[in-house]
């Protein structure tokens, strides 16, 4: 009985462990499809920055008393960081700019409102923890980083 029991356990660590492996394979297509939530969200918040709206979120930044140079950064940060998370090309970096933005919208902006209230903090602080997790996860191999040679997860040797 004992044994039965045992082999029964075993059988179902075994199924278990196959479940996970056959997981494990979909990581870098997880990868890419955070990034590509990531990215369209902040193509989407930066495009009417860069095209038509700078003067306007220049004029914004300078109200939240920021300096409003830092309004360049921030749309830059969002659409041109955007397109390149989309790309998995210098993800990290364009990843921490990202996250360094929803920071100081997060602060300045949407704090006031509560995490769940209108206009408060819920949806950038998702965003923010997505981006943080790109920066050290990296791309993954479906990304221009990676047919560059750049290392795509810690610990992952970088192609030759």
């Amino acid at each position: 009985m004992t044994t039965s029991l045992f082999s029964w356990g075993r059988l179902v660590l075994s199924c278990e462990e196959a479940c996970l492996r056959s997981l494990d394979r979909l990581q870098p297509l997880a990868l890419l499809v955070v990034r590509l939530v990531v990215g369209v969200i902040m193509i989407g918040h930066g495009y009417p920055k860069i095209f038509g709206g700078l003067s306007h979120h220049v004029q914004m930044v300078g109200n939240l008393g920021l300096p409003g140079w830092l309004a360049y950064l921030s749309a830059a940060a969002e659409f041109f960081g955007g397109i390149m998370v989309i790309a998995g090309a210098c993800t990290r970096c364009a990843s921490f700019a990202i996250v360094i933005d929803l920071a100081v919208a997060i602060w300045k902006v949407h704090w006031k409102n509560g995490l769940l209230g209108n206009g408060g903090y819920q949806f950038p602080l998702a965003l923010a923890t997505l981006a943080f997790a790109l920066i050290f996860f990296g791309a993954g191999p479906l990304s221009i980083d990676s047919a560059w040679g750049r290392k795509s997860r810690p610990g992952k040797p970088a192609r030759k």
